[in-house]
């Protein structure tokens, strides 16, 4: 492990890498955010990468003075390799095209890699919804797993995130073949690598949280998909890590049992086995919505319902998903339904 920093003196070089895809709607707000970084020093260049786009994307883009870069279509993962690869700067900081930066958010990253051992550090979140209830919902939550993390963290997620690009290039990037989770499976590996991670809370981008529940949920499925794939690359992370502990990981378990138990209701006794798992599933959701309440108000005493929920999709894609590695490692063909499934959740 070798890696160098700026001195005192010398300002860091620093590029900042923005993958999107169809993303017209949030872009201007994007990069209206970031383009006084270039104007002020605080960024060498930006680089925005396309990842197929079919409305104007590109066009907006382009009225910027930001470098554009055509992607394949491959996913985030594969748009942020291409844009890093492409970089000049020492620091590669990656934030999301439905993200704005707050003023202040590159200058409080950047003091934690004065620190050679550091490879990388990340933000938290602001939340551009505040009237929406699944966007409260949704960001009160992460908010508060954020105030658990310690400062030194073996997981960081790439809305918000600087790297070094040497450790980039040293464990290889991002995971193509990920179209989630990449983010937690290159921070995974980065640790293993013998680097620290950092955690700065007050370095924030404002997000674009989802407001339409039914997407939100089919998300969650193809993330219960790619969790998967993730904890067969890293099965001990199975148990959790500094964003999530083992009661969040329990819970797509214990919904998908629940479901799987509900034909017992008609045997005798069998409903208690079905009752039972879905009130365990509900009690993991109290100590959350203890503390978002506390936070954000009696609104959030519906997040048992929201948390239940969420958990059963994730069951879905999580089922998905064991049923394709299944398929590739016995090399039989599955069902239609298996397959087509499997489609969906790695092409989204």
């Amino acid at each position: 492990m070798n890696s160098s920093s700026p001195t005192l003196t010398q300002k860091p070089s620093v590029s900042l890498v923005i993958p999107g895809r169809n993303c017209a709607k949030t872009l201007e707000k994007c990069l209206d955010s970031v383009v006084p970084f270039l104007e002020q020093g605080g960024l060498q260049e930006i680089l925005f990468v396309d990842d197929g786009s079919t409305d104007n994307t590109a066009e907006i883009a382009r009225r910027y003075p930001v470098q554009v870069i055509t992607g394949t279509g491959s996913g985030p993962g594969a748009a942020r390799n291409l844009g890093w690869r492409q970089a000049q700067g020492e620091y590669i900081w990656f934030i999301d095209s439905d993200c704005v930066a707050e003023p202040d958010a590159l200058q409080k990253l950047i003091p934690h890699l004065d620190n050679p051992e550091v490879a990388g550090v990340g933000g938290s979140y602001a939340n551009l919804y505040p009237d929406s209830l699944l966007a409260t919902l949704i960001h009160e939550e992460i908010i508060a797993r954020h105030r658990r993390m310690p400062q030194d963290v073996n997981f960081l997620a790439t809305f918000n995130v600087i790297y070094r690009q040497q450790v980039l290039e040293e464990v290889g990037g991002f995971d193509e073949t990920l179209k989630l989770a990449q983010d937690a499976e290159l921070a995974f590996r980065i640790v293993q690598a013998g680097y620290q991670l950092r955690f700065e809370i007050d370095s924030r981008v404002g997000h674009h949280h989802p407001r339409q529940l039914s997407r939100y949920l089919r998300t969650q499925a193809r993330q219960g998909y790619y969790r998967v794939l993730l904890y067969r690359l890293h099965p001990g992370r199975m148990r959790g890590d500094s964003y999530a502990g083992i009661s969040d990981y329990a819970q797509p378990p214990l919904a998908a049992l629940s479901f799987a138990a509900l034909p017992t209701c008609f045997v005798s006794g069998g409903w208690l086995v079905s009752t039972t798992l879905t009130m365990l599933l509900i009690l993991l959701q109290i100590p959350v919505t203890v503390s978002l309440t506390q936070q954000a108000g009696r609104r959030m005493l519906i997040f048992p319902a929201f948390g239940c929920l969420r958990a059963y999709f994730r069951a879905a894609g999580m089922v998905v998903g064991a049923c394709s590695q299944k398929q590739r490692a016995s090399k039989k063909h599955s069902s239609g339904l298996v397959v087509k499934c499997c489609k969906y959740m790695g092409d989204q």
